[in-house]
């Protein structure tokens, strides 16, 4: 059975990959930026690793799939921004848009001039209307999913769990210990599939976003995408210490009796 130490670990490694791959991408951006088969195979090599991790985790979240949903060993920042265990899809998307724009403000008199880098500043009109008709086919995607969520966080108040809820004579306890359990092991399976659809949803718009991009431009984005998301794990940590969240969730989860181990710090 899996635990929440395998849980963070498996996160743990996923974020230490990241590194390794940003660094492989800047270096291929640096010194081969005009290698378009080294360029593809880095960033084959990029969605490979996400979706080994995406395997693993899949593994794990079998035994406790609300854990995904809400994990502990995340940053409270983090946590407030995921959408059923992860990033929002169209996060990808806004990303892109965000990237051609800065870099077009940047060299704007050169492109007035015609002048071109092949970079995200130079999006093609085809590309742009490849990207626009992903990011509407996206929100249709996000938004079935939401809905889906949405009905299954309400069932907590259908039968059986509200009734026996109700029932009980002292709060958390009931005679029917075995129909509560089958009840949250039915809504956890429930939660497992809905995160494995998004988990899908996720990687398919990826691999769509690599497919508009040339491969100097998906370098960079993927480049964009590691130090966002790395920068903000760095960021939300030092942010919890300084709130004081982190000691209080090492108090909180750490049971001296049960470990001779020191507390970790709870994150990704």
């Amino acid at each position: 059975m899996a635990n929440h130490q395998q849980f963070q670990s498996c996160y743990n490694n996923w974020m230490t990959q990241q590194k390794l791959d940003l660094d492989e991408l800047l270096q291929g951006l640096t010194n081969f930026p005009t290698d378009l088969d080294y360029l593809q195979l880095i960033t084959k090599n990029t969605i490979n690793h996400y979706e080994n991790y995406l395997t693993a985790r899949a593994q794990l979240a079998k035994h406790d799939g609300p854990s995904f949903l809400a994990p502990t060993w995340g940053t409270t920042f983090e946590n407030s921004s995921l959408w059923i265990g992860g990033c929002r899809p169209t996060l990808i998307i806004r990303l892109v848009y965000v990237l051609c724009g800065s870099q077009q403000n940047a060299h704007l008199a050169e492109f007035l001039d015609g002048v071109r880098r092949g970079n995200l500043g130079g999006i093609s009109s085809s590309q742009l209307k490849s990207i626009d008709a992903l990011h509407a086919k996206t929100i249709k995607e996000e938004d079935k999913l939401t809905s889906i969520l949405a009905s299954l966080q309400e069932r907590v108040a259908d039968e059986p769990l509200a009734l026996l809820a109700n029932e009980c004579r002292k709060v958390g306890e009931s005679s029917q210990g075995e129909v509560v359990d089958e009840a949250m092991d039915a809504h956890a399976l429930d939660m497992y599939n809905i995160l494995m659809d998004a988990d899908k949803l996720r990687l398919d718009i990826l691999k769509h976003m690599i497919d508009i991009l040339t491969p100097l431009q998906a370098v960079e984005f993927l480049v964009a995408s590691k130090k966002l998301q790395l920068s903000l794990h760095e960021w939300s940590k030092r942010r919890d210490i300084q709130m004081g969240i982190t000691q209080l969730l090492m108090n909180t989860n750490y049971n001296p009796s049960s470990s001779s181990d020191p507390p970790t710090e709870p994150g990704p």
